[in-house]
């Protein structure tokens, strides 16, 4: 319930701090009970305002104390209440618990672990800070119940999260979710969590696994020579790349020092998410002043992988629908059979590339969540550079054993004389050329994002860039072939597409556009491209005019 009026507003805010264990946050509340500044008020409100919710991303926001921030009352409650949902449905098998390097991170992981042996479950918890994909193969690997990760992923320096996976190794879906959000809300105050001892610490066998598992995914005796320049973004993922790739065979990468080490406050990016503008530069600018073949990198939970490539005298970033394609590509080549699957939102390439060698092609709803529990998934992934591999260890996205195998794509093609932009072209010949953008509005009154989607559905769009629209699915209606959800789909000829979406996780709509140009022969390639930059830039225009916004 939001307080209606500052007295309300304070009692909240004191039932909070006696149930409060942390002495940081109690102070935090406090000095915004003290001041009479209106800028504390309002931020006091809004720490009211409600409660941080658990869905199928479990928890995000900024760290704080009340109800609608990332603190510890809001974890042990979370804890408890995913104890007693796997209590309650018989569930077999340790927790197992990772954290990164944010602030209050392996705080967090701690309470969860006192709060699981405080149930009568078996706790067992990572070693160290260590990146998402490798508590999501200790999920599979040690038979889990259920595994919760503590981390942010690629969120801003004030903001943590609490990712929960169950024993499939896949994160939750619903009903899940409701389930476990039910039993937290019926959870009164966090001090009457009943909570024990520590939990057990994982060996660093389990870290050494991991990287026996994804080193494993590479061709024995394959091409190895390949100079990069790689980036973890100030994140965990830099010592398991570097040994990664030093037990694969491949050279030293340089490494970009200043954001070599784990740093929470992620000083030399705006945002440290690799698609962001900037994230990559200094990145980039290292490998314009060296002879390198390829620059990677991670964000800071290291769940995702982006790459850059020499144009020219510049480098520029992959999109993560060309390495989406480059990657089911090079595992179709190894002879990887099964299920490939992207989500809606990312480029049909993929499926062309998939149909085309006799595989299965699946597209879901967006996230891993989805993607990662495809029927005989082989390979999965989602055009924010989220790639999964090895779906039989790593039921989620793994930007370290993505990162190896675009490395061991790399070096094969430099073996030939080759580079991954030709294998760019040479997909785009085979299968014509997808090109890709996004266009974000972000709308801060929830009202204008619902009125906008309304107003697509009232007034249908007939035609976007001079093309016809020649079907719209309502995703909503379930038209598609996947499950409800908010969104719609329109279909131009020749291929190319528009799907609308309100953003999950921020007060935006995003618009996903995807234009397909016919190309014969390498020779075309310019004309296409030029084509398809023309046609992407009237989509934008056409598709923010019909929102209205």
């Amino acid at each position: 319930m939001v307080p209606t009026d500052r007295s309300e507003l304070v009692v909240r805010a004191r039932e909070w701090l006696a149930d409060d264990p942390d002495e940081q946050t109690r102070n935090e509340l406090e000095g915004l009970l003290t001041s009479t500044s209106p800028d504390a008020v309002a931020d006091l409100a809004d720490r009211f305002s409600g409660t941080l919710q658990f869905g199928t991303a479990g928890l995000r926001g900024a760290l704080g104390a009340g109800p609608n921030r990332m603190n510890r009352v809001v974890v042990i409650k979370a804890a408890a209440g995913l104890a007693n949902y796997l209590l309650a449905t018989g569930a077999q098998g340790p927790v197992v618990i990772g954290y990164d390097a944010r602030y209050n991170s392996d705080v967090f992981a701690q309470d969860t672990a006192e709060v699981m042996t405080g149930a009568g479950l078996e706790a067992l918890v990572m070693p160290r800070s260590l990146p998402t994909p490798v508590l999501a193969y200790a999920v599979k690997a040690l038979g889990a119940s259920a595994g919760v990760m503590v981390t942010a992923s690629h969120n801003p320096p004030q903001d943590n999260g609490y990712k929960v996976y169950l024993g499939d190794g896949s994160q939750i879906v619903p009903p899940a979710d409701a389930e476990i959000a039910k039993r937290i809300a019926a959870i009164d105050r966090a001090g009457s969590v009943r909570r024990g001892a520590p939990g057990r610490t994982i060996s660093e066998d389990l870290v050494d696994s991991y990287l026996d598992t994804v080193v494993g995914l590479l061709a024995e005796g394959g091409a190895r020579d390949l100079t990069t320049v790689y980036t973890p973004l100030h994140g965990v993922g830099g010592d398991l790349v570097q040994l990664a790739m030093k037990f694969a065979g491949f050279p030293e990468p340089l490494v970009v020092k200043e954001q070599e080490r784990p740093d929470p406050d992620f000083p030399t990016v705006a945002f440290p998410n690799p698609e962001e503008p900037g994230a990559m530069d200094r990145a980039m600018a290292l490998a314009g002043k060296k002879r390198v073949d390829l620059v990677i990198a991670n964000d800071p939970d290291a769940d995702r992988c982006a790459a850059a490539i020499a144009d020219g005298k510049k480098w520029r970033m992959l999109t993560g629908d060309e390495v989406g394609a480059l990657l089911a590509t090079h595992l179709i080549r190894k002879g990887v059979t099964g299920t490939y699957a992207a989500s809606i939102v990312s480029s049909s390439l993929v499926g062309k590339v998939a149909e085309a060698a006799g595989q299965t092609y699946v597209e879901t709803l967006t996230g891993f969540k989805w993607i990662s529990r495809a029927p005989g998934i082989a390979f999965g992934y989602e055009e924010a550079l989220g790639y999964c591999v090895d779906p039989q260890h790593v039921r989620d996205k793994d930007g370290i054993s993505a990162l190896l195998l675009l490395c061991e794509l790399a070096a094969s093609l430099k073996a030939e004389g080759r580079r991954l932009v030709d294998l760019l072209d040479e997909i785009a010949v085979e299968h014509g050329l997808h090109a890709t953008s996004q266009l974000s509005v972000r709308l801060e009154d929830p009202a204008q994002i619902t009125a906008a989607m309304q107003r697509l559905r009232e007034r249908p769009v007939t035609a976007l860039a001079g093309s016809a629209v020649q079907q719209i699915d309502d995703l909503a209606a379930g038209e598609g072939g996947l499950p409800p959800t908010d969104g719609i789909r329109y279909h131009l000829a020749g291929g190319s597409r528009v799907i609308v979406r309100p953003s999950g996780t921020e007060p935006k709509i995003k618009c996903y556009l995807e234009v397909v140009q016919p190309v014969a022969d390498t020779s075309s390639l310019p004309t296409a491209r030029r084509d398809a930059d023309i046609a992407l830039g009237a989509l934008k225009v056409d598709i923010r005019a019909a929102l209205g916004v």
